[in-house]
């Protein structure tokens, strides 16, 4: 076996599918009501409303790598206290 090539693992548990399987599934729209209910309708994410309003932004922000490493290496957390270290200085 080369490198590249991943091993067949198998999983009685879950079985791959045969072409009997395929051939009885049944696609999302071919679903009965209730099962397509259970899914819910509308966009995925958070539902609208549930993030409070001073909730964090997620930003792009372009740091050099030394920065990054050296935070990272204060340990968990260490977003966080970027953060509170920025709040120290951000202008008035």
């Amino acid at each position: 076996m080369s490198d590249k090539q991943k091993p067949v693992i198998f999983d009685d548990e879950n079985p791959e599918w045969t072409e009997e399987d395929f051939a009885r599934a049944k696609r999302g729209a071919d679903m009965p009501a209730n099962i397509l209910a259970a899914f819910g309708k509308g966009k995925r994410g958070r539902p609208v409303g549930t993030t409070k309003p001073e909730a964090k932004k997620s930003i792009t922000l372009r740091l050099d790598p030394d920065v990054i490493e050296a935070w990272r290496q204060s340990g968990p957390g260490w977003q966080a206290r970027m953060n509170d270290a920025l709040r120290m200085v951000m202008p008035r």
